[in-house]
């Protein structure tokens, strides 16, 4: 006899975002507001009752780890005292690019978890990008920046500087390079050039200054960064110093990136149609 109404049905595998972390709290706030948001779009995905969980490579809390052993014990993903089902974790990268974090750090953490957890099956999946949803995010930004401003959206006329954090790995910037042109041709921005806050170059100041001294009428720059802290306030401060006329804020919570990270998800733990029955 059934306990109520979906109590007997399986829950699919956790949904674990792994951020970068940062020291400021900003940061935490808007990848918490970001996994809210996505747990309430798993619903409209076809994915009800999908466990969300964040977890943060360093400066905050929790660890991978901690969010690992939680989701270990018999318990599988659902509420404490539903036992006797192994656990399931996807993990995802939340992060825009591939990068040293994405191919080094999250799977050398994944190959100790699954040794220390041998209960608990865990798939890892791609970063968020590329993706065009991505593409849709930054525009969502952007035009709310330009209203802030009191500006028309005039792309012919209109230069716009991509801001990301920027990579050691050229792999990892060249992605972010894609992603302009693709903007760019996309839109009909009269120009998109990339900048990174930290490793690469130019920066975003530099970029802002050089589109200007090209002749743009009015430059933008659109924050390709996930959440606010230490890189968000270096590319608003060095744009507008350079004489940007609108940055646009860092990405965070909004559908188009939760959509991103659902179709991740997806991609991770690909469903048919017994297992769409099975978790609905």
């Amino acid at each position: 006899m059934s306990g109520g109404p979906g109590r007997d049905r399986a829950r699919p595998p956790a949904l674990v975002a792994v951020a970068h972390g940062s020291t400021n709290p900003r940061a935490a706030g808007a990848v918490s507001d970001l996994m809210a948001l996505t747990a309430a779009r798993a619903v409209r995905a076809g994915l009800p009752g999908l466990p969300v969980r964040a977890a943060f490579l360093g400066h905050a809390l929790p660890t991978l780890p901690d969010v690992l052993r939680a989701l270990d014990g018999g318990r599988g993903a659902g509420p404490p005292g539903e036992a006797g089902r192994p656990g399931e974790a996807v993990v995802l990268p939340l992060l825009l690019t591939g990068a040293y974090h994405s191919d080094t750090d999250l799977p050398a953490v994944l190959r100790e978890a699954r040794g220390r957890l041998p209960g608990l099956r865990i798939s890892y999946g791609q970063p968020l990008g590329p993706h065009a949803g991505l593409l849709r995010a930054l525009d969502r930004r952007l035009a709310e920046a330009l209203a802030r401003a009191a500006m028309t959206s005039a792309p012919a006329d209109t230069a716009v500087v991509l801001a990301a954090a920027g990579s050691s790995r050229p792999a990892a910037n060249a992605a972010v390079a894609r992603l302009a042109a693709d903007w760019q041709k996309a839109r009909g921005w009269r120009a998109v050039v990339p900048a990174y806050a930290s490793a690469g170059s130019p920066r975003p100041g530099q970029a802002v200054a050089g589109l200007l001294r090209d002749g743009a009428p009015r430059v933008v720059v659109a924050t390709y960064l996930l959440a606010p802290g230490v890189f968000a306030d270096q590319v608003r401060e060095q744009a507008l110093a350079a004489g940007a006329r609108a940055v646009s804020d860092p990405l965070g919570a909004v559908p188009e990136v939760a959509d991103v990270i659902l179709d991740r998800y997806r991609e991770a733990v690909p469903l048919g149609v017994e297992d769409r029955r099975r978790y609905a």
